[in-house]
């Protein structure tokens, strides 16, 4: 094996053990049909059947959702019981499709306007920005005021929104509107070459990123928003995410992705001479998600997907939570990362990053700063007696040079406790989106992470740190089928206030409630067991936990550990002891397979088979071999003896709790019993004997297991035989199997001619 095989093997081990075990897969999942049919998710797809949606707004000030798709606009009202949609046609405007396909693009999938800005740009309006058939466009839709459900767009205010969106329908963007200016981070032209971060439509001159420096390298842009370094409103920057190819740090030719936290001041002017009508704050600085390896091979999630903004209750600092991933000809995986804002403005306020020429290291600059430092903003701290630098026109030249050529910062920003707080790999999707709600529990606060996939479901996972090392222990609560068919998941909007995630794919848009606490169970172990913040037993039932609830004493949640053996003392654990679970005959044939259905209620359960035979006092522990195999849904015997009579327990232990599931009594029939059931085959040349008896089969089935047992045998075959196809293809009368009908017919016909027969004739038959 060569040596990139075996880093490669090394690494998918490593990685394989984050995560690994009962933990890493989710405890519960819902389909499509059980989320419609619980009525935990509602869906809207449009009066055509399709959104084609690509961008959601939540408006809580106002209860409406407003969507933007193709050609189309939508408000949906969140106070009513239905979404009460309005719908706004927008289509290109005249000539633009027609230039659009002449230009080379498809006219199904590209020459249309596909809204992609959805900002609030006053009380009363929106401003919405679309494509426009690669010709962008603006415009404001007046929606009124709290209260009213006005939609409607102000045809006069229709503009150009080159800059302010992009041209293509799926191109990496994001955005911010801030003080009546709209921030961007996009590719600006026809070919998707020019990518710039732009600020545009107030009432100071546009400004955009300087292209001859190359501040950008091929980026994608993920997220936008205005964080507050204090509470001076003259330091508020605007932060952007992105990811985008950067040269080796060892001075290599090649390049690598890497993952990007950049801002800008509110307030900059660009330059007076230098950097005119260009930033003259902006800065950059490098988000490492890795996992620490032995020898400090960490392994880096560079792509960076999606981010989330935790705001706190104070509104200062908000934690970023982000989403990463990495592909590669190894493997596929994806991490979260949390970081602190704290940490960014420390790297921010540290070294610049220097390289004396392209084939030389980075490292950090030496020599003097100038003042005011670059990428400052203008404030109190720049403006002092002699030193008037109240604008970024003020700046002295050589500020804005080394602004110019040194934009990144040296040092890295590193997350919370140093490692992602959780990483999944090898899974059947891809990790598209991430939102964040910080949930108050009965022993603390957790995050509760929610990632839409690309196959139109939804994970709910809480992960926190355990023991002394501070290991990360992630545990996926849920998954969620939100769509009927797979579909990417590209926005995802949470409503702490409505207890709501909204989820929003090109098919259409999804209300989902965040918990749904009475799917766990009606016994306080399965609500334990559970480990959801959002859910409690309250002593009758698991229901939503209220932190400022009169009945805290009441109360049982155990979310760090799940143990319900503590939590639910004189409580119903819901766990059955063995004694009161009831025994199911299971009939097999000596020679034969035989399986023995178990499946417990949490996949992250492990599962035990005892066997209590005949004879013996005690159970034994059942013996898996080649014979006898344990698979996720039973036990499956390939060849039956009659040594295996018995009755079988399946056992569950999750957390160091033990229950029963299942009770299953094996009786085996022996081959011999089965000797002449069934008309012998003739050999080859053999003549069939004309006196072969026909019989009645099931007849002698019943005389092998005894009318007694009719009762089960019945319902053995309607389990069986009677499944749910057959139901769909009425292969059945009134939920009874053939067979079952027939044996109970000839059992009871027999019965009837018993009670009227001597022993004698009884005897004789």
């Amino acid at each position: 094996m060569g040596l990139g095989g075996l880093l490669g093997t090394l690494l998918v081990t490593l990685l394989g053990t984050l995560g690994a075990g009962k933990s890493s897969v989710p405890r519960l999942q819902l389909s499509f049909r059980d989320l419609l049919a619980t009525n935990r998710s509602t869906l809207f797809l449009g009066p055509r059947g399709r959104l084609d949606l690509r961008a959601l707004y939540l408006d809580e000030y106002r209860d409406r959702l407003f969507l933007g798709g193709r050609d189309t606009l939508y408000s949906l009202r969140l106070d009513h019981a239905g979404p009460d949609p309005k719908e706004i046609l927008w289509p290109p405007r005249p000539g633009q499709k027609e230039e659009c396909i002449l230009k080379g693009r498809d006219p199904q999938s590209e020459c249309a306007n596909y809204v992609r800005v959805l900002h609030p740009y006053n009380r009363t309006h929106l401003l919405a920005c679309g494509t426009g058939a690669f010709q962008p466009l603006c415009a404001l839709i007046a929606v009124g005021h709290r209260g009213e459900h006005a939609f409607s767009l102000e045809r006069a205010s229709v503009e150009g929104g080159r800059g302010r969106c992009p041209h293509e329908p799926d191109s990496p963007f994001s955005s911010a509107f801030v003080g009546g200016e709209l921030y961007t981070g996009l590719t600006a032209d026809f070919l998707g070459r020019e990518a710039v971060l732009f600020r545009s439509g107030g009432a100071r001159p546009a400004l955009r990123s300087d292209t001859d420096q190359s501040l950008l390298h091929d980026p994608r842009f993920v997220g936008a928003a205005l964080i507050p370094d204090s509470g001076d409103r003259d330091n508020d920057k605007v932060y952007f995410f992105f990811s985008e190819a950067a040269a080796l740090p060892d001075g290599g030719s090649g390049q690598a992705v890497v993952s990007r936290v950049g801002r800008v001041c509110v307030n900059d002017a660009g330059g007076q001479r230098v950097l005119v009508n260009k930033w003259s704050t902006f800065l950059k600085a490098r988000l490492v998600c890795s996992v620490p390896a032995p020898g400090g091979a960490d392994t880096h999630f560079d792509q960076l997907e999606d981010v989330f903004l935790l705001r706190t209750k104070d509104g200062k600092s908000p934690e970023v939570y982000a989403l990463f991933s990495a592909v590669s000809a190894v493997f596929q995986g994806f991490a979260v990362c949390a970081y602190r804002m704290a940490d960014i403005w420390e790297v921010f306020h540290g070294p610049f990053a220097h390289r004396d020429g392209p084939r030389h290291q980075w490292g950090p600059y030496g020599g003097k700063v100038p003042f005011p430092r670059p990428g400052v903003c203008p404030s109190k701290t720049t403006t002092q007696p002699g030193r008037p630098f109240g604008s970024t026109k003020d700046y002295p030249d050589d500020v804005l040079q080394f602004t110019r050529a040194h934009p990144l910062m040296f040092h890295p920003v590193l997350p919370r406790h140093g490692r992602p707080l959780l990483v999944k790999t090898h899974l059947p999707y891809r990790l598209l989106q991430i939102v964040v709600d910080r949930v108050e529990a009965e022993d603390g606060a957790y995050d509760v992470i929610f990632l839409g996939t690309d196959a139109g479901s939804v994970l709910k996972v809480i992960a926190f740190q355990t023991g002394k090392s501070g290991e990360p222990e992630e545990v996926i609560l849920e998954e969620l089928q939100v769509f009927k068919v797979p579909t990417p998941i590209i926005e995802m909007e949470i409503s702490v206030k409505r207890q709501t995630l909204y989820v929003g794919s090109p098919l259409g848009v999804a209300r989902l409630r965040l918990h749904q606490c009475e799917t766990y169970g009606s016994a306080c172990a399965e609500c334990c067991l559970a480990r959801d913040p959002y859910c409690a037993w309250d002593g009758h039932t698991c229901a939503h936990y209220q932190p400022s609830s009169g009945k805290r004493r009441f109360r049982r949640q155990d979310i760090r550990h799940g143990n319900p053996a503590l939590q639910c003392l004189g409580q119903s654990l819901g766990g059955e002891a063995p004694g009161d679970v009831k025994a199911t005959v299971v009939y097999g044939t000596e020679h034969n397979s035989t399986f023995l259905e178990c499946r417990p209620k949490s996949p992250q359960a492990a599962v035990h088979w005892f066997v209590q035979r005949p004879k013996d006092q005690q159970p034994d522990q059942v013996k898996t071999d080649e014979r006898i195999l344990q698979t996720e849904h039973g036990l499956l015997f390939r060849r039956l003896n009659r040594l295996d009579v018995g009755t079988y327990s399946c056992k569950t232990l999750e957390h160091g709790f033990a229950q029963t599931v299942a009770k299953l009594a094996l009786e085996v029939i022996g081959a011999e019993q089965l000797e002449g059931l069934f008309p012998r085959e003739p050999a080859e040349g053999e003549a069939t004997p004309r006196s072969a008896p026909t019989r009645a089969w099931y007849k002698d089935i019943l005389q092998l297991i005894g009318y007694a047992n009719l009762p089960r045998v019945e319902e053995y075959c309607e389990r069986v035989w009677c499944g749910d196809r057959y139901r769909r293809k009425g292969k059945h009368s009134k939920g009874k199997s053939w067979l079952g009908t027939e044996l109970g017919k000839k059992a009871k016909s027999r019965a009837q001619g018993e009670r009227n027969r001597t022993p004698r004739e009884v005897e004789a038959t």
